[in-house]
């Protein structure tokens, strides 16, 4: 890995439905940095082997569908070139997201691009599963986001309009998905900052969040 010396990156993990896009890009906003949502590589990734068949399992023909990932200028997400944008917020979007996660090539291969980004763009705020654990270790700041199961469900369910105990049942196995796979499990690193959002307002947590960043930094 190149040095990260001179980069801004605050790195937020967490699991899914706890908050962390919605944080990310309003920290990003108030900081004036970029904004990375490698869960949507992940997703893309997933849509993409859907698109052309390939089975989760054939970990190769994933892996060469990573290769070539790439977000254009307008912010859209490509593999082999066709744009699946649309698409990576769908519940089966998700479903493969956590399938492709579990491949160590694919970790591997999306790793590299998001630190090519963060190099591109003096840094950010990059939010994802592994990102102050594997990707960015000697992040600026560490944060890990979580809520209640409960919680998460119902904000999943009023996104996506499916029935709220399907929706707490997936999260619980994605969970275990994250939590127990072999490569970059999801985990809060030593050096985190927890935050639960289950009872609290985005506009509370990136204030406290920033005055944080303050006496680090």
């Amino acid at each position: 890995m190149t040095a990260d010396h001179g980069l801004v990156v605050i790195a937020i993990d967490g699991p899914a439905g706890a908050g962390k896009s919605t944080v990310g890009r309003e920290l990003a906003r108030r900081l004036n940095l970029s904004y990375l949502d490698t869960g949507a590589q992940f997703r893309t990734v997933g849509v993409a082997a859907l698109h052309y068949n390939v089975s989760f399992d054939d970990h190769a023909a994933v892996s060469a569908l990573a290769e070539q990932f790439e977000v254009g200028d307008d912010g859209h997400v490509r593999v082999d070139g066709i744009d699946y944008s649309a698409l990576i917020r769908s519940p089966e979007a998700g479903q493969a997201a956590s399938k492709v996660a579990v491949i160590p090539e694919v970790r591997s291969a999306l790793a590299a691009h998001q630190r090519a980004w963060a190099h591109a763009h003096g840094g950010g705020v990059i939010e994802g599963r592994d990102i102050g654990s594997v990707v960015f270790p000697d992040a600026t700041l560490k944060l890990y986001i979580t809520a209640s199961a409960e919680v998460r469900g119902a904000r999943r369910s009023a996104e996506t309009g499916e029935a709220v105990h399907e929706v707490i049942a997936a999260i619980h196995e994605r969970d275990q998905r994250d939590r127990n796979r072999d490569a970059a499990p999801l985990l809060a690193s030593s050096d985190s900052v927890r935050i639960d959002t289950s009872q609290r307002s985005v506009h509370d947590i990136v204030e406290g969040i920033v005055e944080l960043l303050k006496e680090r930094t």
